[in-house]
């Protein structure tokens, strides 16, 4: 095996000696084309193209789509000094019906830009606006059909004509929008709120107010109500599910400034008292709640005084009384004597307070916080000091303690809270390293592509060392021959022929003797002669 592979590297190497420094050049040069056309291919076939999703948007509106795009896990880049956001652009579709229905963005439009880079030399501006509100219009129809339970969409959109002159109000756009629903299927109010922010930013200068929404039978879809109890129970669940998401980024920030990035995970499950109760109290106070009496608003004093003529010696008696009513008088007996009468009447107002009160309907009733932390040594859970876990306890346990609400007549001791919080020290899957590097995104034709390009290249050498070998097998043997000199006889080796059919000892004598008669003729007539001679 080694000989055949030494005999075929020498082969090799001879063959390329052979060749001339243009011929070695030329070689080189187009196995260097083959590799570079092959990397352009691979490189092209495999990179992310990037197109617009939004653009003319505030600087701050950027960051909180940027920031929501990296929650989701979908790889983005800001252009335009941070006014332009690009996305890959087989995901643009669904990120503008996922974005619209958490209500962004606020500010900016849909890019439409392509129009003026595929728009025709000779095309007018009416042309123009003609073929860019349609394709609008059926961009947004291939949008809205991409939700759940959207069978088919038309949507229709009214643009004002622009004046001549310059005022200081610009002319509003309006969109009518006919849905064709799935049987059995009907839109959500957050869907509903997706198809209204997405017409709405597509547009230039058209208000939800000016879009009219409705289903093939004719029910029109609200933006700001509910259009049955399941949207209110929808409605219910967005708002217990919005409390949830609080409370979880401000425990999840708390716990990722304490443990660092990645080193926690937090879930909240929340208990919502959604009852609204509306009461009245009438109620009557007094103004001086320390002595307990209201404001003297009137007041009446009456005095009476009585002294009687010749009254009887003797011993006098006298008694003294009052009534109810602040009245006192002094009566006299045994004969004529002194009566003195005093009444005073006062009139006090107090305080009558009338309510009417109505309770908030979102209450927390009930509250259950998980977290799992990772050790700082994910491979030793006793790396974690109990300290940080008593501290982490509390914290959670002051959240809980303020979260729930006080009026439901709930018991909150700590044994309560305690058992609304769980703490789970465990190693993350996510945060373990790789053992292997990731595989090449390349797809299997370009492999496919070099191994054919490999077996041409392997193919062409082989054939052209075999004739390279066979000229100079032929090369040597005219040299040979040159040297014998031209007396020696030159020898042809015969080929036989396939296609001949086998021929008899007679037919070769024929042709021998015909060969002979052209060739030589006076050979010819001797042997004729001889044979002639002997008969």
């Amino acid at each position: 095996m080694n000989e055949k592979l030494k005999r075929s590297l020498q082969s090799l190497k001879d063959f390329w000696n052979r060749k001339s420094k243009k011929q070695k050049t030329l070689g080189i040069s187009s196995v260097i084309l083959i590799v570079l056309v092959a990397a352009a291919g691979t490189y092209f076939a495999t990179r992310t193209k990037y197109v617009p999703l939004y653009s003319g948007l505030d600087v701050t509106e950027t960051g909180s789509i940027k920031e929501e795009l990296d929650n989701e896990g979908v790889d983005s880049k800001v252009t335009d000094g941070g006014k332009t956001i690009e996305v890959p652009e087989d995901q643009v579709d669904n990120l503008k019906v996922t974005l619209a229905a958490k209500g962004l963005p606020k500010t900016g439009s849909i890019d439409y830009s392509f129009f003026s880079k595929n728009a025709s030399f000779g095309m007018t501006d009416n042309e123009f606006n003609v073929v860019k509100l349609d394709a609008m219009q059926t961009e947004l129809e291939n949008l809205i059909e991409q939700m759940d339970g959207v069978e088919k969409a038309k949507v229709m959109i009214n643009l004002p004509n622009q004046g001549v002159f310059v005022t200081d109000s610009k002319a509003e756009a309006s969109a009518s929008v006919v849905l064709t629903l799935k049987s059995g299927y009907d839109l959500d109010q957050s869907q509903i709120k997706a198809v209204y922010n997405l017409i709405s930013k597509s547009v230039p200068n058209l208000p939800t107010n000016n879009i009219v929404i409705m289903n093939q039978n004719f029910e029109y879809y609200d933006l700001n109500s509910a259009s049955s109890s399941s949207n209110a129970y929808t409605q219910q669940q967005s708002i217990k599910k919005q409390i949830e998401r609080d409370i979880q980024q401000q425990v999840q920030t708390m716990l990722s400034t304490l443990m660092g990035t990645g080193k926690a995970v937090v879930t909240v499950t929340a208990d919502i008292d959604f009852t609204r109760e509306t009461r009245e109290e009438k109620l009557v106070e007094p103004v001086d709640k320390t002595n307990m009496k209201g404001i003297e608003i009137s007041a009446k004093k009456i005095q009476e005084t009585y002294k009687g003529t010749g009254a009887a010696s003797g011993t006098t008696s006298s008694s003294s009384s009052s009534d109810s009513l602040g009245s006192s008088y002094i009566s006299g007996t045994n004969g004529d004597g002194t009566y003195s009468k005093t009444s005073n009447t006062i009139n006090y107002e107090v305080n009558r307070i009338k309510r009417k009160i109505v309770e908030s309907p979102y209450k927390i009733r009930d509250l259950g916080v998980e977290v799992m932390v990772e050790p700082p040594d994910r491979t030793k859970r006793s790396s974690l000091p109990p300290s940080r876990l008593k501290d982490i306890r509390t914290m959670l346990a002051t959240i809980v303690r303020t979260s729930i609400d006080k009026s439901s007549g709930t018991s909150l001791t700590n044994r309560s809270i305690a058992n609304k919080i769980a703490v789970s020290v465990q190693p993350f899957a996510a945060n373990a390293p790789q053992k292997s590097e990731k595989d090449t995104s390349i797809p299997w034709w370009a492999y496919a592509m070099g191994a054919a390009l490999l077996l041409i290249i392997g193919t062409l050498s082989f054939f052209m060392i075999r004739n390279r070998r066979r000229a100079k097998r032929d090369a040597e043997a005219f040299e040979e021959e040159m040297a014998a000199g031209p007396e020696q006889p030159v020898y042809i080796p015969e080929v036989p022929d396939v296609n001949a059919e086998k021929e008899t000892e007679a037919v070769k004598r024929q042709r021998q003797l015909e060969k002979l008669a052209k060739e030589k003729p006076d050979e010819f007539a001797k042997l004729l002669r001889s044979w002639l001679s002997e008969e």
